[in-house]
């Protein structure tokens, strides 16, 4: 944990965003953006998972997201949502100890809520369909603005398009932003899914048991 002053604050989190906006591969800057900006919207995703039955065990139990999480989802077939995870992050070469840590969040209660989303955006990227491309990034961060109301998501919704070549940044904004706004709204809370506990059902069963929507390209 890192203490800021509220002259620091700020001053961190322009230089985050300025080198988000640069470097969008930069996992340590845009993380240091979702926490100096993120803490309202924190405190009413905490307050959401505490007033849902399956958000306060996880809020209890902390679940982390690790790399031994990951190697029992290898054990698992590959129509599985783990087997799918696993899938996913072996063909990228992703490890979940890669993740940046918490920093900048003083609150222990609202740092386990930012890791805890953090660590469970390679599970949204299966759910949804959303590839690791820039435009999969910015597709799945609008989904995620519209379900946590994250303002870090909604900076790089903003600001993130500017970097597409023309004809990507039109297709985000005729085909992927409208998809995201009503994915992120339909679908279930996403802070409130004990993910762990669905690993070994069909990934197309966690979908419908959690509203989630495709992005338009896995249904071509």
């Amino acid at each position: 944990h890192v203490p800021l002053s509220r002259v620091q604050r700020p001053l961190v989190a322009a230089g985050a965003a300025v080198g988000a906006l640069l470097r969008p591969a930069r996992a340590d800057l845009v993380a240091a953006l979702g926490e100096t900006t993120g803490e309202r919207a924190l405190r009413r995703m905490h307050s959401r998972m505490q007033s849902d039955e399956t958000g306060r065990e996880i809020l209890l139990e902390r679940p982390r997201v690790t790399d031994d999480v990951l190697e029992r989802a290898w054990e698992l077939p590959p129509e599985t949502f783990g087997g799918a995870y696993a899938a996913f992050m072996g063909k990228r070469r992703f490890s979940p100890s890669e993740r940046p840590p918490v920093r900048f969040v003083d609150d222990e209660e609202l740092a386990y809520v930012a890791a805890r989303a953090r660590e469970v955006h390679d599970l949204w990227h299966v759910l949804f369909g959303c590839k690791t491309t820039v435009l999969g990034e910015l597709a799945l961060k609008a989904v995620e603005f519209a379900n946590t109301g994250l303002p870090m998501c909604g900076l790089a919704v903003a600001g993130g398009p500017l970097r597409l070549p023309m004809e990507q940044r039109t297709r985000f904004y005729t085909t992927y932003l409208p998809w995201a706004a009503r994915a992120g709204t339909q679908a279930h809370d996403l802070m409130c899914i004990y993910y762990e506990r669905h690993f070994d059902e069909s990934l197309t069963s966690v979908r419908a048991r959690f509203n989630i929507s495709v992005a338009p390209d896995m249904l071509k």
